[in-house]
């Protein structure tokens, strides 16, 4: 048999691991390439192929990040600018000192380690360079998939600014490190370092170098977003706001608009660009009728696909099964999608667009926000989860998660929410809410949005056909809803949608769920109230009068 790792070519690393301090015995592979990281994954066992070509991995026990055990080192640099809480966790310099010796200790006795020297950000001025060692191959392809990848010209010159190391072997000891469990994510901003233990899910790289883009660019003037973004045959950006399930990577991916990136983006003075150079998208229920760009990807060589179930003997994947996690997901390169910008990066917003999956019905399809809405919305980062998806709930539960990403936010979210106001101020972009939960119903008695008016209503807004409608004024929420949209029509789909109560059969049901909802949103603004101004005080939704 042949040994793929002799036929393995490499781009030397420019500045060594022992120059960086690291000491080691095992065999580095530095920067390989697609082909060869998969190689070695199927050599080691890490993964199989399925058919078409896709990588397939399990994540181990964990298929999601493991939020309780992220911790930020609290030092000088960090003591004021960081907003400390139940996300954002303090631990202190002496356990993570601990916790590096022994995290270097297990480093040391390796027998190969796997080290990519990539960038996080497209735009050159504001990206950062990032060095990610890991124990495992498919651990490397995913992060060299997820983030940007130098050329070769760039390599020879690269020297890492932040480092990852990402030990799946390691156990963290809570009373000397000082963390939760025997899974810890540490980060350090003063020394520039990321440890990463006891756990196989690779979202927790990502969200790393996310949460550290966070941190450094508002002090550039740089809005960091978990935001889609594309742009319009007119050459406008659109940029998507969305909690996981509310269609963000979905509607980004649309075949007639240039995709620039479907999670994470800064906005500067000149661009939207890319804080990656992949996308990382759930597959569960994925057809290739619903979502054909995504789910062709899934049968790409150079797919990761991550907890889904593959049958051994076709080597066909069920992306309907939910045996293993319901989190199943896919990371591609994004030049996997059609019609993706070139330099990942396109120009300043024209709209911004804010997605929830309201699941009490109430939200209606489309609403069009004023600047200060647009910033209460922000900040309050709504969606909803449905009974049933977790021990206990039955009902419709609010989920709130300030700037649409309150797990990958260090700074005070006050920070974001003033930066996007600045943005929309300058940029004169135009704001909506698009609710893709539930309509006729709260879940469980209405039904789902339909993805066609959806994206018959977002075309028609991106496009410009939304300015000569006629709006009203929503007596909960206050912002203007569009009475009869051409595009509805032309699609055949009832205009009767765009007015959420007239889908309901029980309409005094309905008014007592939207006040229901009205104050969930007052009561969850409320730690806010300090740090905004008086306009987006009065955006917030107000009780209405039962109607007679």
């Amino acid at each position: 048999m042949t040994n793929l790792r002799e036929e393995t070519h490499v781009t030397p690393l420019n500045v060594s691991l022992s120059e960086q301090g690291l000491s080691t015995k095992a065999k580095i592979y530095p920067n390989l390439g697609t082909a060869a990281l998969v190689e070695h994954a199927l050599e080691r066992g890490e993964g199989k192929l399925a058919a078409h070509g896709p990588l397939v991995v399990e994540t181990g026990r964990f298929t999601g990040r493991s939020v309780k055990d992220k911790f930020v080192v609290r030092d000088a640099t960090t003591e004021e600018s960081i907003n400390w809480g139940a996300i954002n966790q303090p631990m202190s310099p002496e356990h993570f000192a601990n916790l590096k010796a022994d995290f270097l200790a297990e480093l040391e006795g390796k027998d190969e380690l796997y080290v990519a020297d990539l960038f996080g950000g497209s735009q050159p001025e504001y990206r950062v360079n990032v060095r990610v060692i890991t124990q495992m191959a498919w651990h490397s392809l995913f992060v060299r998939t997820l983030l940007v990848r130098p050329t070769q010209d760039e390599l020879a010159t690269f020297a890492p600014e932040y480092t990852i190391i990402n030990l799946p072997s390691f156990k963290a000891d809570p009373e000397r490190h000082g963390c939760r469990s025997d899974t810890v994510i540490a980060v350090n901003f003063t020394e520039k370092l990321i440890l990463i233990g006891n756990t196989e899910y690779s979202g927790e790289m990502k969200k790393g170098v996310f949460g550290l883009l966070n941190y450094l660019l508002p002090e550039q003037g740089v809005m960091p977003m978990h935001c889609s973004a594309n742009i319009g045959a007119d050459g406008k950006t659109a940029i998507f706001f969305g909690l996981s399930g509310t269609g963000k990577t979905t509607l980004s991916a649309d075949a007639s608009r240039t995709l620039i990136g479907d999670d994470e983006h800064g906005w500067s003075d000149s661009a939207v660009f890319n804080f990656e150079g992949g996308c990382y998208a759930k597959v569960i229920d994925l057809s290739a009728e619903g979502e054909p760009e995504i789910y062709a990807t899934t049968r790409m060589f150079g797919t990761i696909l991550e907890n889904v179930a593959m049958d051994e003997g076709t080597r066909e994947i069920d992306f309907t099964d939910t045996s293993k996690t319901e989190n199943t997901r896919g990371a591609y390169p994004i030049e996997f999608i059609p019609n993706t910008s070139e330099k990942n990066l396109g120009p300043v917003p024209s709209n911004v667009v804010m997605l929830t999956a309201d699941a009490f019905g109430v939200m209606p399809p489309i609403a069009k926000l004023t600047p200060e809405q647009a910033m209460y919305h922000f900040l309050s980062g709504y969606t909803a989860k449905v009974a049933g998806t977790e021990i206990g709930v039955t009902e419709p539960e609010a989920t709130f998660s300030t700037c649409f990403g309150a797990a990958f936010m260090p700074r005070h979210p006050s920070v974001y929410g003033n930066l996007l106001k600045k943005r929309i101020a300058e940029g004169n972009a135009q704001c909506w809410l698009f609710n893709t939960g539930w309509t006729g119903g709260k879940y469980g008695v209405g039904n789902r949005m339909p993805l066609k008016a959806t994206r018959g209503l977002l075309n028609a807004a991106l496009d410009g056909k939304m300015d000569g409608v006629e709006y009203r004024v929503d007596p909960n929420f206050g912002f203007e809803v569009p009475v009869f949209v051409p595009a509805l029509e032309e699609l055949g789909i009832d205009q009767t949608i765009l007015d959420p109560r007239s889908t309901w059969a029980d309409k005094a049901a309905y008014d007592e769920m939207a006040q229901h909802l009205v104050k969930l949103f007052v009561t969850n603004f409320a730690q806010f109230e300090d740090y905004v101004d008086e306009a987006v005080k009065q955006a917030a939704p107000q009780l209405a009068a039962q109607p007679a």
